[in-house]
């Protein structure tokens, strides 16, 4: 999806030519709302694309918000040399008379992993570091304000293979772990929030292990971490062979540059999950995953739960997902009945940010590594609110009674048949 069906005005900057021949253009692009994505060609009438266009992103093509960013050439050729793409675009807001435009660089990076994995524990994760720091240099170049990586980003996701050895050694402190120093350096030196998805040891407790996003402030230090609320028991993602459900809740942290939140991954399937965060105060939610085209239903959905919450919960919400194929030295089956493998299938990327109205930005690419760029206001949350009076009406304390007495052994469905009194 790294480009817009022909006929849209605006279109990314792509460093990478996929659909000029690189990748096959059922690889190259993303999803829209559960149909693949163009690959440059002409989807009909004007009035045809014009209503794809509003399906799809929410907005009439000569109505969209989302209008590209301009890159330096510098950055267009370190891109280039370092085999990634990168794209932007802008999420303005109304002018206001009382409050100055809040504008911030929000941006996500999707990638493969560095190197196969066989090689040595320290190997892979310095091969990751090494493209990273290439990503990164360009995302600070662009001025980019907060910066979100995938899921488990400094490993392979390698919990489908359900062994232990050596996959639980790339675990580390969140707080001084390899990955936090190697990023804090480029936080501080960038004057960048870095939210840095980890798996995480925690020695002070039994050196039991968390999936967690490490929140690094601008000035490189430590702001806080949050540990995955949801993990998911399906097939090749039955995580809880090395991991339980969190326990920090639902933080939100007041960062130089606004409120941001990590629901991650499977979190994005729980509605109170989004709910949490918005109600503790979130202006920006990332929600870095990693997940796979096989799995089903998956590559249908990411274009709507992500945006969904953006909707309902009006805030900025950045999905991000890994992308390409990881092989494993042994093989392993999927409790599917079918023979056993070395990978689980294609981590699909298509990651993209989603504004408070619904309006989202054209994604990455299904099979590149990419770095996407949201220049946003955050004015535009508190404007869609008071349009839509979503938080006036939403009736927590109905829910809350409703919720506390589904909790009771002895709850009752309210259910209504024939010949009942309600």
């Amino acid at each position: 999806m790294g480009r817009r069906p022909s006929g849209c005005r605006s279109r990314p900057i792509n460093t990478s030519g996929a659909c000029a021949g690189g990748a096959p253009p059922s690889e190259s692009r993303g999803y829209l709302c559960g149909r693949r994505a163009g690959c440059g060609q002409s989807h009909g009438s004007p009035s045809s694309v014009d209503d794809e266009h509003h399906t799809h992103h929410g907005k009439r093509t000569a109505q969209r918000d989302h209008l590209p960013l301009k890159f330096k050439e510098s950055s267009l050729a370190a891109a280039k040399e370092g085999n990634f793409d990168v794209a932007g675009y802008a999420f303005p807001a109304a002018p206001e008379h009382t409050r100055p435009p809040r504008v911030v660089r929000l941006a996500v990076v999707q990638h493969t992993i560095g190197t196969t994995t066989d090689k040595p524990v320290n190997e892979q994760r310095n091969a990751i570091f090494e493209k990273i720091k290439k990503i990164v240099d360009v995302a600070g170049q662009e001025g980019v304000n907060v910066l979100c990586f995938q899921e488990l980003w400094s490993m392979p996701f390698a919990f489908c293979t359900r062994e232990k050895q050596p996959w639980c050694e790339f675990a580390e402190s969140a707080e001084n772990g390899p990955s936090t120093r190697f990023l804090s350096e480029l936080a501080a030196k960038y004057g960048m929030v870095i939210v840095s998805p980890i798996l995480e040891r925690d020695e002070t407790h039994g050196d039991v292990l968390w999936n967690t996003a490490v929140v690094i402030s601008d000035t490189g230090a430590v702001l806080g971490k949050h540990r995955k609320n949801h993990i998911p028991r399906v097939g090749d993602f039955n995580e809880s062979n090395y991991y339980m459900e969190g326990n920090t809740g639902h933080p939100v942290f007041a960062t130089r540059y606004g409120r941001i939140a990590v629901n991650i991954c499977f979190g994005r399937h729980h509605s109170l999950n989004w709910l949490m965060f918005g109600l503790n105060g979130a202006e920006i939610v990332f929600n870095p995953s990693a997940t796979i085209a096989a799995e089903a239903g998956s590559e249908y959905m990411w274009d709507i739960e992500a945006r969904n919450a953006a909707i309902h919960n009006t805030y900025f919400t950045a999905a991000i997902n890994r992308v390409g194929y990881e092989k494993f030295p042994h093989e392993f089956t999927s409790a599917d009945g079918k023979p056993a493998h070395k990978d689980i299938g294609l981590f699909y990327g298509s990651s993209f940010f989603c504004g408070p109205d619904g309006v989202r930005c054209p994604g990455l690419s299904r099979v590149r590594d990419g770095l996407l760029i949201a220049e946003v206001d955050l004015n535009k949350n508190r404007q869609i609110a008071d349009r839509r009076c979503y938080r006036m009406t939403q009736r927590l304390d109905l829910y809350v009674q409703s919720l506390s007495r589904v909790l009771e052994l002895d709850y009752k469905p309210q259910i209504v048949s024939e010949g009942e009194k309600q």
